[in-house]
């Protein structure tokens, strides 16, 4: 009995850090936002950066990937920085009217694919 508790209490610890992560379903792939701003607040922390902007009158949030991922698809973390413009390009969120999950970003003149 004890090896069955055991395996279970493994099975917890592993599953945790699963359920601290929202994951994505919660963005319709169905539909695409493309939204262009000037960067009014950035985040290129874990568990993915962020980037706020304002379009259309609306202060919106765009989802981003993981700081690794930015980094290694050359997406810098000035290249989001306050003040810089950006387009960003992804799915609206289903619970929230003004977010979105970014799956591409222009900006600093390069475009970069997050997904």
């Amino acid at each position: 009995m004890t090896l069955i508790l055991r395996a279970a209490a493994v099975g917890a610890l592993i599953a945790t850090p699963a359920l601290a992560h929202h994951g994505w379903s919660g963005y319709d792939s169905t539909r695409t936002l493309t939204l262009k701003g000037a960067v009014l607040e950035s985040s290129y922390g874990n568990p993915h950066g962020a980037v706020f902007l304002e379009h259309d009158g609306k202060r919106w949030e765009a989802v981003l990937a993981p700081p690794s991922r930015m980094s290694a698809r050359g997406l810098k973390e000035e290249d989001i920085a306050v003040g810089q413009t950006v387009t960003v390009i992804g799915y609206p969120s289903t619970r929230v009217a003004t977010e979105m999950r970014a799956e591409r970003v222009i900006a600093g003149g390069k475009t970069v694919e997050l997904r």
